[in-house]
């Protein structure tokens, strides 16, 4: 069973983690040479995965701040729908999820 500062630990070290993938992401995107319409095309592509990884990042850190700010509150680890604890497991696998395993299928 991992404590609580375990888990705190293990969020922040995630978090810096997407914040220079998001970082890296930035960069690659203002990087502009000129190009041929195929290259053109071809790094349009590129950018789309690109943002799409910056938004999912962003998400995830967005779940992580929520999941800190539940731990200053005393309130991590359990359900914010119902209140009911979540198990070990599912904090295992899904550190920052505010829903126990009911809630999270709704959500």
């Amino acid at each position: 069973m991992k404590t609580l500062d375990m888990r705190k630990a293990e969020l922040e070290a995630r978090r810096a983690q997407l914040v220079a993938r998001l970082e890296q992401v930035s960069e690659e995107l203002e990087v502009e040479e000129p190009k041929d319409w195929e290259d053109l095309a071809t790094e349009r592509e590129g950018d789309e995965v690109l943002e799409d990884l910056g938004a999912t990042a962003r998400h995830e850190i967005r779940m992580i701040d929520a999941a800190l700010a539940r731990m200053a509150a005393g309130e991590y680890g359990y359900c914010v729908v119902c209140g009911a604890q979540i198990s070990e497991a599912r904090l295992d696998v899904v550190p920052a999820t505010p829903f126990c395993r009911h809630h999270a299928a709704r959500h």
